[in-house]
């Protein structure tokens, strides 16, 4: 990992950036643009290039790296820009897991569930371009969607920003399948970031992270929820409609919401309880609050890695 993330105490971004805004900027690249850049803004920096000193190879520079690390001597040689690359920066490889089910595009929230998480799926890609890390990226319903592996280099990035932009919200969602897959890929260890709604029993939540967690990877579970999730409006009488199944349920209004908060916030204990246990990092976000705080969050789960 490279210098912008490395060392703790992290300062809170100086500005953080409304969702209303983000949504203005248009394609996901340009909100992940902003969106580190306003974190790394407030990011103590180091001088160490990484977890370890030890030289591993060079890569061309691109616009955007660190000069500090341009070999100038290769430079003077070559008249050719190379950047050096040290042990802990060359075996970092993230694997960003986006839930596309039919649920992801509910709620009255602007942006949707999905956008928000194309946000912070393009700001992690964006991060790890920063940091020299590949970056892959896989998305999934009710089966596995679209599978890119990690890979580093800024042509990589932007097939996964393209990607990313693209998605759609539709289908069901299963669990087993998605996060066996991922294990069975990412076959050398990594960090792994699911990002979701999880609306999924505790058991299909346990079997999946039980797969990730056997391969040794480390593994942040971002939960993404809008804001008539978390505050329900509820009339007198209320139809209640399952997007990803289309089943239609007639329910009393006051036994629901006598309810719903309590069975809301059963469930967010058990999905942190779980991630727990296989010591994934559990982060709640609200699609109304700024992406900002999730990053930042991200940011420290990475400095505590050894």
């Amino acid at each position: 990992m490279s210098s912008e993330a490395a060392d703790l105490p992290l300062r809170a971004p100086s500005k953080l950036i409304p969702p209303a805004v983000l949504a203005r900027l248009g394609s996901v690249e340009l909100v992940a643009r902003a969106v580190v850049d306003g974190v790394l803004h407030g990011t103590h920096l180091t001088d160490r290039p990484g977890f370890s000193q030890e030289f591993a190879e060079y890569r061309d520079y691109v616009p955007g790296d660190d000069l500090r690390f341009v070999d100038w001597n290769a430079y003077a040689r070559t008249d050719r820009p190379f950047l050096k690359l040290f042990e802990g920066e060359t075996n970092t490889r993230m694997l960003v897991l986006v839930d596309t089910s039919a649920s992801m595009g509910v709620g009255d929230a602007q942006p949707t569930k999905l956008r928000y998480a194309a946000w912070l799926a393009a700001s992690l890609v964006h991060l790890a371009g920063r940091q020299h890390d590949a970056a892959g990226l896989m998305t999934f319903a009710d089966s596995v969607g679209t599978l890119v592996p990690p890979r580093s280099g800024a042509a990589a990035r932007q097939v996964l920003f393209h990607l990313l932009d693209a998605m759609t919200a539709r289908g069901g969602t299963t669990w087993s399948s998605p996060f066996g897959h991922a294990a069975r890929r990412m076959t050398k260890r990594g960090i792994v970031a699911a990002v979701s709604d999880f609306y999924c029993s505790a058991e299909d939540f346990r079997s999946g992270l039980a797969m990730l967690g056997a391969r040794g990877h480390d593994l942040i579970m971002f939960h993404v929820l809008d804001a008539a999730e978390r505050r329900p409006r509820f009339g007198r009488n209320v139809t209640v409609r399952d997007a990803e199944s289309g089943r239609v349920l007639e329910v009393d209004a006051s036994d629901l919401q006598a309810g719903y908060s309590r069975r809301l916030a059963s469930h967010e204990d058990t999905l942190r309880r779980e991630a727990g246990r296989v010591g994934a990092h559990y982060v709640r976000l609200n699609v109304d609050e700024p992406l900002d705080r999730a990053l930042t969050g991200y940011l420290r789960f990475r400095a505590r890695r050894p």
